[in-house]
């Protein structure tokens, strides 16, 4: 169940309806898929993505997605540290980014260009789709990370974070 936040108005519901809601006025898609696939560390991507695949493949035709994967991160992932730094820093993509949250959870940061900054901590079963060219960034934790997540795109050189060098993420940490 995803949670939405917005630090500035000390708001905060886990009501599927209205972060829907509120997603869609931002132009954002967020939906929730049955997730009752339940995987070891041990479990490979292709694994993962056939388990999927019924979701997956229509969702694919629909938006034109060419291919998926799936990105693993728990406490034993070396250099985690780099990984979280290269993700905490607020950036956009050429095009849009989807997740779908096997296991785990990871909290999706927004800054929209009218100033308004929020996150949603998305966890197992959501599935977020940031469009291209809006400002965020992710945080999988500090400490303890742990994310199963199917990422979904149409070019994987769409995925190449383009840092604004704001730093509005740093008031948030």
């Amino acid at each position: 169940m995803a949670v939405l936040s917005i630090p500035s108005k000390k708001y905060q519901t886990r009501n599927a309806d209205e972060i829907r809601a509120f997603f869609k006025e931002r132009d954002i898609f967020f939906d929730q898929w049955s997730c009752d696939v339940v995987f070891d560390d041990t479990a490979s991507q292709e694994e993962i993505l056939a388990a999927y695949q019924k979701d997956l493949q229509p969702f694919m035709e629909r938006g034109g997605y060419q291919t998926a994967d799936v990105i693993s991160i728990n406490k034993l992932t070396e250099n985690y540290e780099a990984i979280r730094n290269k993700f905490l820093a607020e950036h956009t993509h050429s095009e849009d980014e989807i997740r779908f949250f096997v296991d785990g959870q990871g909290y999706f940061w927004f800054h929209l260009e009218n100033g308004e900054i929020f996150n949603l901590l998305c966890e197992k079963g959501d599935l977020i789709s940031v469009p291209a060219g809006t400002k965020h960034w992710f945080d999988a934790g500090e400490t303890n990370p742990f994310v199963k997540a199917i990422r979904i795109f149409i070019d994987m050189s769409g995925w190449v974070p383009h840092y604004t060098g704001s730093e509005v993420e740093k008031n948030y940490l």
